[in-house]
């Protein structure tokens, strides 16, 4: 543990599903905030970190959420930044013989199932996510094993685990498209674990889902009342929402997407002023490529609640450039995942590349805004 850093206690719903009608317990899990560095430590650590990456023939690739210095360097030094698939397709093609996966451990898991044969190391093993924690292995197997009729449908936001027992993994990007696809097979689905973005995908598609009842720390707390008073504040803007926020925030939003989906919509929309349901470490990104633009963060808080995550992942924050540097020094932080395991979980994860990769090819652009 960082000696710097802030233990926070963090509270996650975990499902019941072994009592009719039972309701989500509350949890909680630990995550630790490390003290930001000053510009000039940020300075050295960067320099000190590209020169690592280039000895140890390593890539960094990071998510949008993590920390802007975290993004900046993983640009700078040949790396990536984007979402979980990305970061780990990225990953898998890149000649360097390390990855280094600066987000979460399902990220870095995702990424050692699609490159066995690399190293992959993570700035933290602990860095975790509340659908991860409310969809654990046992009683999600026992949940599909109690419903064999279904087709099993996981979000990327799960463990390894979870992933083996799934026939698809999904991201928010092609969801629709494979739930489409699904349905027009005749196939009736169990989805997991995030129970916004399950009922989206149901309400868009007309699908018969049977869903887990998961949700992101982060989106879960956006607050529809909080909303429209922020909205009539600022009459110009256009709300763009993640799916994994709940029903009443979608139904106020001018474009609801994926991160590279409200990348898009800011964009290509006419709007200057936009208000953003989604983990607020998207920011960066978002006044980076749109410099014209205003963005603000929605409301997590105020007469309707009490501000928790304050759209931002703790387990996310725990990334960090001393972090980084630290792990590369040392070699240590690598993800392992059980080689038999790792290949069921490739499975579904190949079916919908194959899937997504089939649609492009015909000339029919999966709808990464959209989901």
């Amino acid at each position: 543990m960082n000696a710097s850093s802030q233990p926070v206690r963090v509270d996650y719903e975990l499902p019941d599903f072994s009592r009719v009608g039972a309701a989500n317990s509350v949890q909680h899990a630990w995550a630790r905030v490390p003290v930001q560095p000053s510009p000039e430590e940020s300075a050295a650590l960067k320099s000190r970190i590209a020169e690592l990456l280039r000895q140890k023939n390593a890539v960094l690739v990071a998510h949008y959420y993590v920390h802007p210095d975290l993004q900046d360097l993983a640009e700078a030094t040949g790396g990536l930044v984007s979402d979980s698939l990305e970061m780990a397709r990225f990953g898998r093609d890149h000649a360097a013989q390390t990855l280094v996966v600066a987000g979460v451990r399902f990220m870095g898991e995702t990424a050692k199932i699609l490159s066995p044969y690399k190293t992959v190391i993570v700035p933290e093993l602990e860095a975790t996510c509340s659908l991860d924690l409310g969809c654990p292995t046992d009683a999600f197997t026992a949940f599909c094993d109690a419903h064999p009729e279904r087709t099993v449908v996981v979000y990327a936001n799960t463990s390894a685990a979870v992933k083996a027992r799934a026939d698809w993994m999904v991201t928010s990007g092609c969801a629709l498209d494979v739930v489409r696809h699904l349905k027009d097979q005749g196939k009736k689905i169990l989805w997991a674990p995030d129970r916004h973005l399950g009922a989206y995908i149901e309400r868009e598609t007309g699908a018969d889902m049977l869903m887990w009842n998961g949700s992101c720390i982060v989106h879960d707390e956006f607050k529809a009342f909080e909303l429209e008073a922020l909205k009539a504040a600022h009459p110009g803007a256009k709300i763009l929402a993640h799916p994994e926020s709940p029903a009443a925030i979608l139904a106020l939003a001018d474009a609801i997407g994926s991160t590279s989906g409200i990348l898009k919509a800011a964009r290509e929309m006419e709007a200057t002023t936009f208000i953003v349901a989604t983990d607020n470490g998207l920011m960066h990104k978002l006044r980076t490529l749109n410099p014209g633009k205003t963005f603000i963060e929605a409301p997590t808080a105020g007469n309707s609640a009490t501000c928790k995550s304050c759209a931002h992942c703790p387990w996310m924050a725990m990334n960090s450039l001393q972090g980084l540097a630290e792990v590369l020094e040392s070699g240590g932080n690598q993800i392992e995942v059980d080689p038999s395991l790792g290949q069921r979980a490739r499975l579904p994860i190949d079916r919908m590349l194959a899937f997504t990769s089939q649609k492009t090819n015909a000339g029919i652009i999966p709808n990464i805004g959209a989901a």
